[in-house]
């Protein structure tokens, strides 16, 4: 099935139910006492008994990219020729709500472009400090990767998102969060997945994935898992966030299209390659300045051949908006953003290494759901120990419509 005939199925789907609810509005009056808004997640329909929510939403971004797009992962793509680039580079379908109970709460994301469905899940949030989730989604690893796509401060994550991200996995995870608000405040997640990736129907193995996080918000209530200090947050926010993985599957990455290899990987056999691997992060935001940052460490085992392999990573992150009190009059906000990442494929090489130096700039007319960005981005990367180095710049601009 092409992405064509899934959006048509989708369409289908939604004009079916909407048809339903017209139906049924001639003949019940409880029908017509159904709450229609429009929120920060789209349009919104809950019944009068408040057992039931769907919302209906949408993410477009359109871009345009020279000399190329995505980030270099080797040397051979610096040595593509140069291009004018004008893609979509996301059209999303989002749809949420709850269920039978306030509290039991589902979503799901659909990637219209690539034909993927990214995200199903069903969520039971009863008590604020013990909550449930099942299906698959963005596992609560790195604050870059979990941060929406729709709601990052740069217009794309940094290099060392591609060799340290767990991305969209299945399974089952519980979570929750204790003493709102004070010193002691923390959220905690702990998943048990099958480690294979996004779409994939069952494990390779008996092995599982097993993922645990801890938030320590020492001041406030936690930074909102969003880029930008849009609110002008007038007393300060920060966290520290502790994360460990342990992992066995033929892969050694992860991304939306599922499991994959790093450089220099062939594609492994079941339970090849056997990761553990921790990050420790940092977020602030006080008065319209925000910042954060990720230190990364790897172990990469190979159960086929004994060969082991240490990678880290970094990178920090930067932005100021400039004119906060133009959001009081409905003006657009502008920012300024800047990251600095760094990569090491391979610890005991320590001048073999890859570094972006990335500036950006936003303009947000109605917050991210409706903003514009540019970026200037400076890849480096080094090979000390094949003698080789290579260097380039890229200039990108980017519009983000949600609706």
């Amino acid at each position: 099935m092409d992405y064509r005939k899934a959006f048509a199925f989708v369409v289908v789907f939604i004009s079916f139910a909407m048809s339903a609810s017209a139906f049924q509005d001639t003949k019940s009056d409880s029908v017509k006492n159904v709450d229609v808004q429009y929120t920060s997640k789209g349009f919104q329909f809950t019944s009068p008994d408040n057992k039931y929510r769907l919302q209906i939403g949408g993410r477009l971004q359109f871009r345009y990219a020279y000399p190329a797009d995505q980030d270099p992962v080797s040397f051979d793509d610096f040595d593509v020729p140069k291009r004018n680039i004008f893609k979509i580079n996301r059209a999303r379908l989002k749809v949420g709500g709850f269920a039978h109970q306030p509290w039991l709460k589902y979503y799901f994301e659909y990637e219209l472009g690539a034909n993927r469905l990214l995200n199903f899940e069903v969520k039971a949030e009863k008590w604020e400090w013990l909550s449930f989730k099942f299906g698959q989604w963005k596992v609560e690893y790195t604050r870059e990767r979990s941060i929406s796509s729709g709601k990052q401060q740069m217009m794309e994550r940094s290099i060392i998102n591609r060799p340290f991200t767990l991305d969209r996995q299945q399974g089952v995870s519980m979570y929750g969060h204790f003493d709102k608000g004070g010193l002691a405040d923390f959220n905690y997640h702990f998943s048990i997945l099958t480690g294979n990736g996004r779409g994939a129907r069952e494990n390779d193995d008996e092995k599982l994935m097993y993922v645990g996080k801890v938030f320590w918000n020492f001041m406030g209530d936690g930074v909102a898992i969003s880029g930008s200090d849009l609110a002008h947050q007038e007393t300060p926010q920060a966290s520290f966030a502790l994360a460990g993985a342990t992992n066995t599957s033929p892969y050694t990455r992860f991304s939306s299209s599922g499991g994959g290899e790093l450089e220099g990987y062939e594609d492994g056999e079941a339970g090849q390659y056997k990761t553990d691997q921790w990050v420790f992060e940092t977020a602030f935001q006080y008065k319209s300045f925000s910042w954060q940052s990720e230190y990364h460490r790897k172990r990469i085992i190979d159960n086929l051949t004994g060969g082991r392999d240490h990678l880290a990573g970094f990178y920090g992150q930067g932005g100021y908006v400039l004119n906060h009190e133009a959001a009081a009059e409905g003006k657009p906000l502008y920012e300024i953003a800047a990251r600095y990442a760094y990569y090491q494929p391979e610890l005991s090489i320590p001048k073999n290494s890859e570094e972006e130096f990335s500036l950006a700039f936003n303009c947000f007319f109605n917050g991210h759901r409706n903003k514009l960005t540019t970026d200037v981005t400076y890849f480096d990367f080094d090979r000390a120990s094949i003698n080789r180095e290579a260097s380039s710049w890229r200039f990108r601009v980017q519009y983000d419509f949600s609706f």
